[in-house]
């Protein structure tokens, strides 16, 4: 890259560019300058703050894979005081995990999902720069544009989609002068490849089956694997479908009602509902509630059920166990259903699809398939897992030196 001959150079604290600073870090300075970025701005600014980051980081396709990224990066950049961040094509953050005291100080420079890093908002950076460029990058202390940036450091891959070469993102880690060695850019390379390899595997499964339909047409999924509130995607034949991301008890009363087809009496409800007797009346007030949003031609009443076609992503895991296709259900299983969730009712239900589900791994004797359990958020301390899963690898299976390795790990941390 050459500097455009008519862009002035940037004002950054004292002066412009330093000198002996690399070229492709000098251009990035300049574009930032161009953008009429001040060099002593503190903080990214927010580009999607509150429910809409939520909502919308649900549906980009990174967050298939993002527990495997967490699992595979982020482990490692918290051992080292790091952050690892996974943005989206246009620089958003949409997820930052770390330790909390490192994620504390991320805050002060407004390194913060839902913060936007492109290089012409935020300055010179790695994920700004590797969006930019399209390839790796890391960016040390002073090369940061701006000034209250440059304590740190960061190194940066982009994400594309193996099936069409789109740009989905950038992963990213951060953190301070000792990432600053060619193995971190290595770490953040590899993983990020290991993201489009599982995107494509994800790819080749075939489609999940459609909500089932009912005589008026109306249809009705949830999601609730790996969330904490449900999303419920309703659509009645005439028009788009509409998605909502509903509360953390309407998510918990949806789960039970879509696990009891034939419907619940309000005492039923009520029992699996609450940790301690509520009362008929709580139940009706939630339910009436719920009514306002569904609407009547969804939830009915005497007994309580949803009316109208149902699919949803934990009871299509139970399905794939129910016809041997194991394969599927792992891919299918997004993590525990409801993880904060407290109802009685909703922990049996998700405790048995999960229970079902590790049981049926642990018998398979699929060394691939316990890897899908082993390598995920909630299976990597899974001792009994990994001990099957070396127990079933050849001695010269090079996945060896990683199971033992992880092992060894859970042997430090449970004082074995």
């Amino acid at each position: 890259m050459t500097r455009s001959p008519d862009l002035a150079p940037p004002s950054a604290g004292s002066g412009g560019v330093p000198a002996g600073m690399r070229a492709v870090v000098a251009e990035s300075w300049y574009r930032s300058a161009a953008a009429g970025l001040d060099a002593e701005a503190r903080l990214a600014p927010i580009t999607l703050g509150g429910d809409l980051l939520a909502d919308y980081r649900a549906a980009h396709p990174l967050a298939q894979v993002f527990p495997l990224l967490d699992d595979v990066l982020g482990r490692a950049a918290r051992d080292c005081d790091a952050v690892m961040a996974v943005a989206d094509a246009a620089g958003q953050l949409l997820w930052v995990c770390g330790e909390s005291g490192v994620l504390r100080r991320a805050e002060t420079i407004g390194f913060v999902e839902g913060s936007n890093w492109d290089e012409r908002l935020a300055g010179t950076n790695a994920p700004g720069m590797a969006l930019r460029l399209g390839e790796p990058v890391m960016v040390r202390g002073a090369e940061h544009f701006r000034e209250a940036v440059r304590p740190w450091s960061c190194a940066a891959s982009p994400i594309h989609d193996p099936a069409t070469g789109a740009l989905l993102g950038v992963l990213d880690v951060t953190g301070g002068d000792e990432i600053v060695v060619p193995q971190t850019m290595a770490m953040v390379r590899a993983a990020a490849r290991m993201a489009e390899s599982e995107l494509m595997r994800i790819a080749l499964v075939p489609d999940r089956a459609p909500a089932a339909t009912d005589a008026r047409g109306l249809t009705v999924a949830l999601q609730a694997l790996g969330r904490d509130e449900l999303l419920l995607t309703v659509h009645d034949g005439r028009g788009p479908a509409s998605t909502v991301r509903c509360s953390r008890r309407h998510s918990e009363l949806l789960v039970l009602l879509a696990s009891a087809p034939g419907g619940l009496a309000g005492d039923e409800l009520a029992t699996l509902l609450y940790e301690e007797d509520a009362g008929r009346s709580t139940l009706r007030v939630e339910m009436n509630r719920l009514r306002a949003l569904l609407g009547e031609d969804l939830l009915g009443s005497r007994p309580y059920r949803l009316t109208a076609g149902i699919s949803a992503d934990w009871l299509e895991v139970e399905a794939l166990l129910a016809a041997g296709d194991l394969r599927r259900a792992v891919q299918a299983f997004r993590g525990p259903l409801l993880p904060r969730s407290t109802a009685p009712g909703v922990r049996a239900v998700a405790d048995r699809v999960q229970e079902s589900l590790r049981h049926a791994v642990l018998a398979s004797r699929d060394a691939d398939v316990m890897s899908g359990w082993t390598r995920s958020a909630w299976g990597a301390d899974d001792y009994e897992m990994w001990t099957a899963q070396r127990a079933v690898l050849a001695v010269g299976s090079p996945m060896r030196p990683l199971v033992d390795g992880q092992l060894a790990r859970l042997d430090r941390d449970l004082g074995l």
